[in-house]
């Protein structure tokens, strides 16, 4: 969720020009990760939950590539590049841990 707020504040600073192409498609993408997740969750099958999951994970790898978009087009200052993907590596990292956790368990 800390990365859907940084993402708003983040886009926020985007030009206005900008407000219905990549600042809304990265904000749409950081939702749908905790989003995902949250659906996921509720299902009662585990296949449909990491489905789920993988999903989330795609949205992640989205939003990391619209913020390389933005650092491309110097829309990000180094500092809130770098934030930003440091904490996209920690989501990647957790969601597929977890994933794989599930699926051990599972067999």
């Amino acid at each position: 969720m800390q990365l859907v707020k940084r993402v708003y504040e983040t886009t926020a600073m985007f030009p206005s020009d900008e407000k219905f192409a990549l600042t809304s498609q990265i904000q749409r993408a950081a939702v749908s990760i905790p989003s995902n997740i949250a659906e996921g969750s509720s299902r009662t099958s585990i296949n449909d939950f990491l489905r789920f999951l993988e999903i989330s994970l795609g949205s992640a790898f989205e939003v990391e590539t619209q913020i390389e978009i933005a650092k491309n087009l110097d829309y990000l200052s180094k500092e809130q590049y770098e934030r930003l993907i440091d904490e996209l590596h920690h989501i990647q990292k957790q969601i597929s841990l977890f994933s794989r956790r599930i699926r051990e368990s599972k067999d």
